[in-house]
């Protein structure tokens, strides 16, 4: 009996994301969610990741399909990796920021703590879109009071031949080597969300 009273109390963390999340074109198991959870049971931090990544997936994805995933999960954090195929699609700005608003509200609502995973698009966009975009997940994070990881791919996409080394032929999709960065990145506020419960 006491076994299945401490598995029910072990905090969910919900990851609503894109290919980024979804392993795409990777081994699975070997992509930043399935890290995170190795990070957590290796330093006895009570959590059980769910990959809800979706390759190709908007904002207006997730936030369809969030509910039903609080429903089903019922989790203690959430955290939202989508933005990138908003930009990819030339989405407007103020759709993504609603979208991430949105969730982000959906989400505390349904007693989670939020982690908002930000992202950048590359410097062809032009200077002006890029600071808009980035500007997106700081706004929600500030508007809604949740955590925000600023960018995921730090210390990959902007080290220098990057591409050649840390990412998929593809270009766009951070290859193996570059996953345990991304679990990196994302780690201390995860951590702090789960033990500050």
């Amino acid at each position: 009996m006491a076994q299945t009273a401490s598995a029910a109390t072990v905090p969910t963390v919900l990851v609503v994301g894109d290919s980024l999340t979804a392993e795409y074109g990777l081994r699975r198991g070997s992509g930043w969610v399935a890290l995170l959870q190795q990070r957590l049971d290796s330093e006895k931090v009570p959590g059980r990741m769910v990959n809800a990544g979706i390759s190709a997936d908007t904002t207006s994805g997730g936030r369809t399909r969030l509910p039903a995933l609080l429903r089903q999960h019922k989790p203690a954090v959430v955290i939202i990796e989508l933005g990138g195929n908003d930009a990819l699609r030339g989405m407007p700005l103020s759709m993504t920021r609603d979208n991430l608003a949105s969730m982000a509200r959906l989400s505390r609502e349904a007693g989670a703590r939020v982690l908002l995973v930000g992202m950048e698009v590359p410097p062809n966009y032009g200077a002006k879109y890029t600071q808009e975009f980035r500007q997106v997940f700081k706004t929600v994070a500030q508007a809604e009071k949740i955590g925000l990881v600023p960018f995921l791919l730090a210390g990959v996409a902007d080290l220098p031949d990057a591409t050649a080394t840390l990412f998929q032929s593809d270009r766009i999709h951070p290859n193996e080597m570059a996953q345990p960065t991304l679990a990196a990145n994302v780690w201390p506020a995860l951590r702090a969300l789960l033990v500050k419960r």
